[in-house]
């Protein structure tokens, strides 16, 4: 069942994280503000689905409750 998710899945390789990192500074590097800007840009793209979650899960516990 799960043989196709091993496929997908990589092993952790710390040559190629370090190759990575390389390739980065190589390429002018992470700037001071690319990590908060970061940051608000997943909070923009999940803050919507939670709130729509929470919203779900309050519709159906009140209509348990009427």
């Amino acid at each position: 069942m799960f043989k196709k998710f091993k496929k997908v899945l990589k092993k952790y390789d710390p040559e190629r994280e370090a190759q990575l990192r390389e390739q980065i500074e190589r390429e002018g590097g992470i700037e001071k503000k690319d990590m908060p800007a970061m940051i608000f840009s997943a909070y923009l793209t999940f803050m919507p689905i939670v709130i729509g979650l929470l919203l779900v899960f309050a519709l159906v516990a009140w209509l348990f409750v009427r």
